[in-house]
This record gives structure tokens, sequence and C-alpha cells, in this order.
């Protein structure tokens, strides 16, 4: 028998599903107006935003959240300001629907080009990050799609919030407000049932922790594009220019702890790791870091006297993703136990070598088996944002589809158009 939930998780599925047609026919022009006064609405009714996110704050601060988490979902003017700059830079975006992948003239005569096509409907199962409500809605627009949304009760009243910001505009633009539906209400039955919602859901994409993008992987009847967690490595080689290490370790891991791209595991080459620790430790301890160190680590910070947080590492926080500001710190013997913990132990998200020797640098790049792979840079740089892409829907980290910061590209499907002039095969 069909629960009330299913019965309306379902018809707000059927209802995206049969808005999209109306935004497919769009051209960019409309569509980039739509997000520009999306934009503009944002930034008019972002006090009507803040003080629904404050109900979200407060039972989350009630609940204990950690302050990651928090830190994930707190919106404020200046974020919700930030956030409106996303839509704007989508509309800066070149439109992909229609853009030729490629084509060629048979022998036969018969014309052939591939070209991109909105994907139809796209399902978002997120928790408590309320920018990934207007990220994937602008995004799913421009791209020709419509949204199903589903980003947790955690940011219930945020999203509520926005989500009808967005619905408005919709309608004032005479387009149907279902291109964008939510259906937090209906909590964690409502995700089982988006994720068999075959036929009217064409791709889910989860976005968060761990847990969450398992049970979607592994119970969802529906294609799943996978965004993995972000156990993310720095190396900090023997020729690395520890200036320069020093910044970019305290970026990467400090800059916004909460967030898939935050440092989470770093590696130190024991050729310098004398004298790179003890650099690094006053910063990350005056940023209130606390260290889990192995047992080489350890004894260098003792002996430096540096006066950081340092507890003994376990096996458990090579694989951890903290989200907070915990960071695991191993020494390694040479570049080859550096390749070898990260294969053992990444997620396949993003991981940084510091370096000067060209030959280290090139062999991290093209062993490291990473959606990102980088060389002397912050792994914050991660983004979708960062990479021009506009505002991202997530970052991949599966090899099939999409790999890394997915952008409007990585949401379009493609289909073949062939042209002929009456020929029949023989």
């Amino acid at each position: 028998m069909e629960t009330p939930v299913t019965t309306a998780v379902l018809a707000a599925a059927r209802a995206a599903k049969d808005a999209q047609p109306a935004l497919a026919r769009l051209h960019r022009g409309t569509k980039d107006r739509v997000l520009l006064a999306m934009a503009e609405a944002l930034v008019e009714r972002a006090a009507e935003i803040v003080d629904a996110n404050a109900r979200d704050l407060a039972a989350a601060d009630a609940s204990g959240i950690a302050p990651g988490l928090r830190d994930r979902l707190a919106l404020d003017a200046q974020r919700v300001a930030a956030i409106a700059q996303q839509l704007r830079d989508a509309a800066a975006l070149p439109d992909p629907i229609g853009e030729v992948v490629r084509g060629s003239v048979l022998e036969n005569g018969l014309e052939l080009r591939e070209v991109r096509v909105p994907m139809g409907v796209i399902g978002m199962v997120y928790e408590a990050r309320p920018n990934v409500t207007v990220d994937a809605a602008g995004l799913a627009l421009k791209a020709g799609s419509a949204v199903v949304l589903r980003g947790g009760s955690a940011a219930l009243h945020s999203n509520t919030a926005l989500i009808a910001v967005l619905r408005s505009v919709l309608a004032a633009h005479d387009l149907p407000e279902d291109l964008i539906v939510g259906i937090d209400e209906h909590g964690r039955e409502g995700v089982d049932v988006l994720m068999r919602a075959r036929g009217l859901v064409d791709v889910l994409i989860p976005r968060g922790g761990a847990g969450l993008i398992r049970r979607v992987v592994e119970n969802s009847l529906v294609p799943v594009i996978e965004t993995g967690t972000g156990k993310t490595h720095v190396l900090i080689d023997a020729s690395a220019d520890l200036d320069q290490a020093v910044r970019i370790v305290v970026n990467a891991k400090t800059q916004r702890v909460g967030v898939c791209n935050a440092l989470e595991t770093l590696l130190v080459h024991q050729d310098i790791a004398e004298e790179a620790l003890p650099l690094l430790a006053a910063p990350l301890a005056e940023a209130g870091v606390r260290l889990h160190a192995e047992e080489r680590a350890s004894a260098i910070l003792a002996a430096a006297g540096t006066g950081a947080e340092v507890i003994e590492a376990v096996a458990e926080d090579w694989d951890t993703e903290y989200l907070a500001l915990e960071l695991a710190v191993k020494v390694v013997d040479d570049l080859d136990e550096a390749l070898a913990h990260i294969r053992a132990h990444s997620t396949g998200h993003t991981e940084s070598i510091l370096t000067r020797d060209a030959p280290s640098q090139q062999r991290f790049l093209g062993e490291v088996d990473s959606a990102v792979v980088m060389a002397n840079a912050s792994t914050r740089f991660s983004d979708g944002g960062e990479f021009g892409f506009g505002a991202e829907i997530g970052i991949s980290t599966q090899k099939l589809h999409a790999r890394g910061p997915m952008g409007l590209r990585e949401i379009t499907a493609s289909k073949w158009l062939v042209v002929g002039q009456g020929q029949v095969r023989p």
C-alpha cells in the first residue's frame, strides 16, 4: 500500500518531470535573466532567509552539532550575497545545451552530430548545506533540467525559505514553479522514495557524509553520480620550500574546516621532518588544530617543544574525514611510502605534493589516482568555482560520466543527430 510520503514524493518528482520541457525550450538569454533575477531576489530577501536559518542553527546547537557542520549550515547576509553571486557567475557562463561535442560526415553522406542536451530531472540528496540548494537549482536551470532537492532536516527552514524565493522568481517569469521542488519535509522515507523514482528522476547526486553517500549508492534504483568524502592528503617532499609549505598547509587545513577539500592528513618526508614539523606546529596550534601524530612525528614535535596539542594517532585516523580542527600527521621514509599510504587511505578526492623536485612532482601527478591531483597548491582550490565552472553541483570521485568538480557540462547528457538524404543501410 502506498504511503502518504510515497504519494507526495512521487507527485513532486512527476511535477518536476512535467515542468522540465518548458525549460528545455528556453534560449540562453531567458535562462540567464531568470538566474540574475533569482540572485537579486535572494539579496532582497536575505533577512527572511537568515531568520529561517537562525531556527535551524538553534536546533543544531541544542543537538550539539559539530563546529564544522555548523559552519556549513550557517547563513548570514554576507553568505547569502555570496550564494547569489554564484548564480550571477552561472549566468555568465556559456550555455552547454546544443553544444556540438563532435561530428562527422560518413562516406554515405549521413551527417552526424553529438550535441549536449539536458539530463531531464536531477535529484539532489545532501546534508546541512543550504548553499547547495541554490547552487544545484541554478546549475540545473542553466543546464536545462528540473531539480528535486532533499537537503536534510537540519536545514529544513533554510531550504524552505530559499526554495520559496527561487520558485517565486520562476512564477514571475511565467515558468513552472515545479522546475524546483523540495522534499525535506518527508524525511528519510522521502529519500527512500526518491531513490526508487526511476523513470521520473534521471540521475541522483548524493552530497554529504560517507554514510549518506553509501546509502544512496547501495540502494538507489535511479542512476547515481557519486560525490565522495574528502580524505585529502598533502605531502611535504624533501625538497619543499618550507615557507611556501607552511602557508599552503595552514590554508588547506584552517581556511574552512567543514568542507570536503580541507586537508585531513599531512605526510612529511623524513629528510625534512625535523625542520618542517616545528615550523608548522606553531601556526596550526594558533589556529586551534589538534595533531593526531604517529610515533616519529610525535617525537619530533615533543623534542621541539612546540606547545601544539598532540595526541597519538590510531589506525582510524588515516581514514577519518574530520571536518574539524584535527589533522593526522605521519612521517614517511620516501615518496614510495607516501604514494602507498595515499593509495591505501585516499577517498579519491584531492591530493597535493609540495616539492621543488621535478621528477617527484611528475611521479606524484602521474601515479596518484584521485579526481584532483595538485603540486604546490592548497587542496582548497579543488572546487568548481575556483576552476572557473561557476557554482558546482559536487565533486565526483567516481570514474564514469563525470570526475572531479562538476559544473554545467558535467550535468548534461548528449544525443546524436543524424541527417540523411534518403540513405538506406545495404
